[in-house]
């Protein structure tokens, strides 16, 4: 074997004291990674939650209630935005275009993921690809009310009296396309009659005019009608959710009322921008599963006048493909649009 030169001894000496140095480095990043994986874990910084409403509303309430809660477990702020406007849409196009980090959350609706984009002529997002659905929130039924004064009992009296009277009966809503407006159309679809639809700019202007004998019946919701149905001034027909309100448990389902086909909820959801990271999605899906099993939080959203909507991932995704198919054939059929 041939005898190691000094010069080489020399060079072999260094390579194995910065080989050592190099392993004593690695040992270091080893032994902190846990430390600076905890440092970025998800959430780092404050979340903002985009709602597509103004403060009051029960959206509005819905949000502020979630950001209340995800600040408790998270021990970091979820901001409330609202950015009310377009039915929804100008909330929709800045959480569409915000970067996908899992910082910035939408609070989808009925109007702004499955029917808005069938009764705008034109959209600056879209809603099947520029988002992921995480999970449903509430679930809201519209109530299918007459003015107190009117003969009809059931909803089988009010179809009769409509086959007998086309034209006859006139149908307010708080306003084109909006959540009455389509509980309306579909219901007279399915029950074969038609009314006069008189749209008002929101909900208040069109309970007046039902209160006053101006219109005939409305398909509001709960916060609007309740206090008037408990009065005797409305009488209550049929909700149209799948079950029957906790404060108006006399009140049967459409599908009881002999009209399953008839259903229909304005909900909310949360949606994360396309391309979040599935973990992150993940990670609220299960933190809302727990909030909605929270008796406090389900009070909550029974004194909105609505039920839970516990379904999370691919189920709310499928949930959501459907209500755009339906509401999509009833926009066609009733011919409304917005602008």
């Amino acid at each position: 074997m041939t005898s190691l030169t000094p010069s080489f001894r020399t060079r072999l000496a260094r390579w194995a004291s910065l080989g050592q140095a190099v392993l004593l480095a690695c040992g270091a990043l080893a032994a902190t990674a846990p430390a600076a994986f905890a440092q970025t874990a998800y959430p780092a910084k404050p979340v903002t939650l985009v709602v597509p409403g103004p403060p009051g509303g029960i959206t509005d309430q819905l949000g502020r209630l979630v950001a209340a809660r995800m600040t408790s477990d998270y021990g970091i702020r979820v901001i409330v935005d609202n950015r009310p406007g377009a039915g929804g849409n100008l909330a929709s196009e800045v959480v569409a275009r915000a970067e996908p980090d899992g910082y910035t959350v939408l609070l989808g609706t009925q109007g702004t993921m499955a029917s808005n984009q069938f009764l705008y002529r034109s959209l600056r997002f879209d809603p099947a690809r520029d988002f992921v659905a995480a999970h449903g929130l509430i679930a809201v039924p519209n109530v299918l009310v007459v003015n107190g004064k009117l003969p009809y009992q059931t909803v089988r009296d009010l179809v009769t009296y409509a086959k007998g009277h086309p034209g006859k009966l006139s149908v307010s809503s708080a306003g084109n396309g909006t959540g009455s407006h389509l509980a309306a159309e579909l219901f007279q679809t399915l029950a074969g009659v038609k009314f006069v639809h008189i749209p008002y700019k929101g909900s208040a202007p069109s309970i007046n005019d039902l209160l006053s004998g101006q219109v005939d019946l409305t398909f509001d919701y709960p916060t609007s009608t309740l206090a008037q149905i408990q009065a005797g001034k409305l009488r209550a027909l049929a909700v149209t959710g799948a079950t029957r309100l906790p404060a108006l448990p006399q009140v049967p389902t459409i599908a009881e009322a002999g009209y399953p086909g008839a259903e229909s909820t304005s909900w909310i959801g949360l949606f994360f921008p396309a391309r979040t990271q599935a973990a992150v999605v993940a990670k609220w899906q299960a933190d809302v599963t727990r909030l909605l099993k929270d008796p406090a939080v389900v009070e909550a959203i029974h004194r909105m006048g609505g039920v839970p909507l516990p379904l999370g991932g691919e189920a709310f995704a499928g949930f959501v493909r459907a209500e755009r198919t339906k509401w999509k054939a009833t926009i066609e059929r009733a011919g409304a649009t917005i602008d």
